[in-house]
């Protein structure tokens, strides 16, 4: 199973994901994609650290994800993930445009050849209005084209508002 969860911010779609991926009866890894740059981030880490079952295992990776998912790569393991947004963040924030090619390709890769159950989190980003400067636009249109990818190679699709699952792609 590799589902892919897109929501808004405070959508619902962290708790959604994640009892999804429980459903799996795997042990399950929890992949952090964030950094912590100010209080205001470290008061949500705090919070999904608090939301998550202890027993988890936690892999905090800002930028080599596909390493970390070809590592995991088992049957028997589940992964979720959280965030590609943010994780996308990271590598724009390099700035060096050759490896943000080679990790988005990497990662893809490393998705479409997962053989256990995985649940990937991203944020809906392109609901809004046209962003008013080109960093923010770029943003978006990373987001946009990394979640049509992975909506491809997921077989379950689910957008979340207001903490309603609303089911966009289901196959078995």
């Amino acid at each position: 199973m590799k589902h892919l969860v897109l929501g808004g911010v405070r959508s619902g779609k962290s708790a959604f994901a994640q009892e999804q991926v429980a459903l799996s009866g795997k042990a399950v890894c929890y992949v952090a994609t964030s950094q912590v740059w100010d209080d205001d981030m470290a008061e949500r880490v705090r919070l999904h650290k608090g939301n998550r079952p202890s027993e988890w295992q936690v892999i905090e990776e800002p930028l080599a994800l596909a390493a970390v998912l070809d590592s995991l790569n088992d049957p028997e393991q589940a992964v979720i993930v959280e965030c590609f947004t943010l994780w996308l963040t990271n590598l724009l924030c390099l700035e060096d445009e050759v490896r943000l090619a080679e990790e988005k390709a990497a990662l893809l890769n490393a998705v479409e050849n997962f053989q256990g159950d995985l649940v990937l989190v991203s944020s809906e980003v392109g609901l809004g209005i046209m962003p008013m400067n080109a960093l923010a636009r770029r943003f978006a249109d990373e987001a946009g084209e990394m979640n049509q990818a992975l909506a491809k190679l997921t077989n379950q699709v689910t957008l979340v508002a207001a903490g309603l699952p609303m089911p966009l792609k289901s196959q078995p």
